[in-house]
C-alpha cells in the first residue's frame, strides 16, 4: 500500500497511539483526495498519512488539502512537514526512511518544540524608484555605456542599503527566536521584503501587537502580517538534504495554497 506524507509530529502527543503499533485513523480529520488520514507510529514518532493510489494526480486543490491536514495537526503537536507530494510506495519504504533519519527528525523537534512562525511581507518604496526602468543603451558611446552601467551599480547598491535597513528595524523591534529573509525587486519599482520569524508559541499575541503598533510608526511601508503557521522556514533549514522519499511524483505545483484562499494557508513547500 502507498502512503502520502504529510508531517511528523510527536507520538506523545497524540494519546491515541499509546496502546497501538499500527497506523490509526485521526479522526474528523480528511487529506488529499478526501481520503482518510492516519497516525503512523514509529518509535517516539508520529508519521501522519493517507492512503494514496499512485494514479491520482496532484492539483491545487490536493495542495490546500495537505496544508490543512499540517495545520490541523499543528494544533496538538510540534511538527516537522514533508515536502507537498511526498509519497512512500509501501510500508517498507516509510519504516526505512524514518529510521535512517530517526535521530535528526528528533533533534528538530526538540528545537521546534513550542515554536511558531509568524510571516511579514513588507513593500518598501525604492530610495531612486523613478530611475529602475531606465534603460541602459547597448547602442551609445563606451563612455555613456560605462557612465549607466556605473548608475546602475549605485541604484542597485543603494536599494541593497534600504533593505538591510528595513530588515534590521524588523529584527530589532520584533526580536525573534530565529529569521529566514528574502528580498526582490517588483514591477512597480517596490522592494518585497518576505520575512520569516521563529517565536514561542506563547507570545504570539504579544507579536501581533507589536506588529500593530510597527506599521503604525512605518507609514511608508505596506505592511501584511500572517500566522501563526508551523515552522516551515525553519524545517527546511534543519532538514535540507535529510530525506528523500520513496516516491516524489514528476509534477507538481510549485504553490498549491495562497493567502487568497478561504483556509488562508501559506507557504505549503517544506524539505524533509
Amino acid at each position: 500500500m502507498a502512503w502520502y506524507a504529510y508531517c511528523i509530529g510527536e507520538k506523545q502527543a497524540f494519546p491515541e497511539l499509546a496502546r497501538h503499533r499500527k497506523p490509526i485513523p485521526l479522526e474528523s480529520v480528511t487529506g488529499v483526495s478526501g481520503n482518510q488520514v492516519f497516525l503512523y507510529p514509529a518509535s517516539d514518532l508520529a508519521i501522519v498519512v493517507s492512503e494514496h493510489n499512485p494514479s491520482e494526480q496532484f492539483n491545487q486543490k490536493a495542495g490546500v488539502d495537505h496544508a490543512r491536514v499540517i495545520a490541523d495537526c499543528f494544533k496538538h503537536s510540534t511538527i516537522l512537514p514533508f515536502r507537498f507530494g511526498t509519497v512512500f510506495q509501501d510500508d517498507e519504504g516509510l519504516r526505512k526512511s524514518i529510521r535512517s533519519n530517526q535521530r535528526q527528525f528528533q533533534c528538530s523537534l526538540e528545537r521546534l518544540h513550542g515554536k511558531t512562525e509568524m510571516h511579514l511581507k513588507i513593500h518598501v518604496d525604492s530610495c531612486c524608484k523613478d530611475q529602475i526602468d531606465k534603460h541602459i543603451s547597448l547602442d551609445g558611446t563606451g563612455k555613456e555605456y560605462l557612465s549607466n552601467l556605473r548608475e546602475s551599480a549605485t541604484r542597485h547598491r543603494e536599494r541593497q542599503t534600504r533593505a538591510r535597513a528595513v530588515c534590521y528595524q524588523m529584527h530589532r523591534m520584533f526580536s525573534p527566536l530565529d529569521e529566514e529573509v528574502s528580498c526582490k525587486m517588483t514591477e512597480s519599482g517596490k522592494m518585497l521584503l518576505d520575512i520569516a520569524h521563529l517565536i514561542d508559541r506563547k507570545c504570539v499575541e504579544r507579536y501581533q501587537n507589536k506588529y500593530a503598533t510597527t506599521s503604525a510608526m512605518m507609514r511608508e511601508c505596506q505592511m501584511a502580517l500572517s500566522g501563526p503557521w508551523p515552522p516551515y522556514h525553519f524545517v527546511q533549514r534543519l532538514t535540507r538534504g535529510a530525506h528523500a522519499p520513496s516516491h516524489a511524483p514528476a509534477q507538481t505545483p510549485a504553490h498549491a495554497a495562497t493567502p487568497a484562499h478561504a483556509a488562508q494557508l501559506e507557504p505549503i513547500l517544506a524539505a524533509v
